[in-house]
């Protein structure tokens, strides 16, 4: 068996972490045909991923993203793809979260002084 290992430091905190976790499990299940599941907690999530020749996990946490996969024999042999892959997917999807503009609070007008 080949393992996969990627850990990635964001800063964008657990509520956006979860948005990109959420966004990876989609693409997983709709592209790759992935059955996942995903575990939300106090401080950090868990998103399950399996398919014949795969299975791991995507821990999610305020600052980090941290995946462990396990491919069987047939997909071993692509470890070098599927990784370059999933990189690719989970920093693109990071980037666009971390260039998305932050709402920002409108200043109130200046009060005219009364006459």
């Amino acid at each position: 068996m080949a393992d996969i290992h990627i850990d990635r430091a964001h800063t964008l905190g657990l509520q956006e972490a979860r948005q990109i976790a959420v966004q990876w499990f989609e693409q997983a299940e709709a592209e790759f045909g992935m059955e996942c599941t995903y575990e939300e907690g106090t401080s950090s999530d868990l998103v399950s991923f399996s398919r014949t020749g795969v299975h791991g996990t995507l821990s999610v946490t305020k600052d980090g993203f941290e995946l462990a996969a396990k491919l069987g024999f047939l997909l071993g042999a692509f470890k070098e793809k599927i990784e370059t892959e999933i990189v690719r997917n989970l920093d693109a999807l990071i980037a666009t979260k971390a260039a998305a503009p932050k709402a920002t609070a409108k200043k109130p007008a200046p009060r005219k002084k009364a006459a």
